[in-house]
């Protein structure tokens, strides 16, 4: 069952001072896709010159584009483990920031529909939807008939073009899939040698911009921690992928790489039960490290202040006007609908020390080792890099 839940004064020790603050207007992942489509001409080629300052050099003059997301590759993973990854370290980039909360289901919805959470409404793992916790990976809420996925999520992914998508094959046919991929020509892989192949394939049939995603990264992290011969093997077997990946492409296309997230060590020591203000609280949503707290009727003031006064030494406490308008959803001046501003609690605590608060309702939340969500660099932070194909 792993350690016991640590009360308030869980460890404070490696908390961080500011937070990092998504760059909705600049160098951020929902950029990316917007910012490769908006230079491709008449013939779908990438003019010399033509891609924004913040894209890698190595883009100008390709003709293709293969865009190869690896879920929960941090800038910091990235510079830390440089001799795990020597191919990937020898590619032309820089880091760019995710979304908040850093947490898959929001990070790879902007990067497909080019728009912030406040604007596509998955505003991270767990929402409230129509008065029930939707959980937005598994699309279920308790019910036998969990939200419609475009009602859900109304933007357009990849402009409402039918872009090529390479990406798991058991994700075919998921609520999440239809809510941040529809639209997209669905090609499902079972191995990392089939991704390569898929790729191949669709460049050499006159693709010119190709979606690739890859989750191995995450789930070893999730299970085994970042700090690990395992996550180093990881590592090593990203920096082969992309290997591979560059070794089937034609020299004229550019393999682009980015991430929706980095992580954070935490493991079952750093659970922080939420005790000393349950008496307060009608629900939670969220995850561990950006968790969603809804104050009971008329304790939403209460609720605040009991917060920051018991955990404001391990998170930074905002309320969800605070994150709406100050520009963490969305940015500033961003008319986000009162619909998707429900969906987020009255309260939220992001985690700044390495630890997440525990919803007791997600039994093994507290067992994985490495966790995100937050607003801490190493989980905001995420690389863009980019090299040509050597074929």
């Amino acid at each position: 069952m792993g350690e016991p839940l640590r009360s308030r004064s869980g460890p404070a020790a490696e908390s961080v001072d500011e937070p990092v603050r998504p760059d909705y207007g600049g160098a951020w992942v929902g950029g990316v896709l917007e910012a490769l489509a908006a230079v491709v001409d008449e013939t779908g080629g990438f003019p010399r010159g033509a891609a924004d300052s913040w894209l890698p050099g190595a883009i100008a003059g390709a003709h293709r584009a293969v865009l190869l997301v690896v879920d929960g590759l941090g800038w910091q993973a990235f510079a830390e483990h440089a001799s795990a990854m020597p191919v990937l370290s020898r590619l032309q980039g820089r880091a760019i920031t995710t979304v908040a909360p850093s947490t898959t289901s929001a990070g790879l919805t902007s990067i497909a529909t080019g728009c912030a959470p406040g604007d596509h409404g998955l505003l991270g793992y767990r929402i409230r939807v129509g008065g029930q916790i939707l959980n937005v990976l598994s699309w279920s809420n308790g019910s036998r008939t969990p939200p419609d996925p475009e009602d859900t999520q109304r933007q357009r992914p990849f402009g409402g073009r039918a872009l090529p998508v390479v990406t798991k094959s058991e994700f075919a046919k998921t609520g999440f899939t239809a809510a941040h991929l529809r639209g997209g020509a669905f090609t499902g892989w079972r191995t990392t040698s089939t991704l390569v192949e898929h790729c191949r394939r669709l460049v050499a049939g006159d693709q010119h911009l190709i979606y690739a995603y890859y989750d191995g990264l995450d789930k070893v992290a999730h299970e085994h921690g970042i700090i690990d011969g395992y996550y180093t093997a990881e590592l090593t077997a990203v920096d082969r992928l992309v290997d591979d990946l560059l070794d089937a492409l034609p020299d004229d296309t550019a393999l682009v790489v980015t991430a929706d997230h980095g992580q954070v060590q935490v493991g079952p020591g750093g659970a922080v039960a939420l005790d000393a203000v349950g008496g307060l609280l009608g629900a939670m949503a969220g995850e561990g490290r950006f968790r969603s707290l809804w104050a009971r009727p008329g304790a939403s003031a209460e609720l605040r202040a009991a917060t920051t006064e018991h955990y404001g030494d391990l998170a930074w406490v905002f309320t969800r006007d605070q994150l709406f308008d100050e520009g963490w959803f969305a940015a500033p001046g961003s008319a986000t609908s009162s619909t998707l501003r429900s969906r987020v609690g009255d309260i939220v605590l992001a985690a700044r020390a390495p630890v997440i608060f525990v919803d007791p309702s997600q039994r093994h939340e507290h067992l994985m080792q490495s966790q995100h969500g937050s607003l801490t660099a190493a989980e905001m932070m995420v690389p863009l890099l980019a090299a040509r194909g050597r074929r």
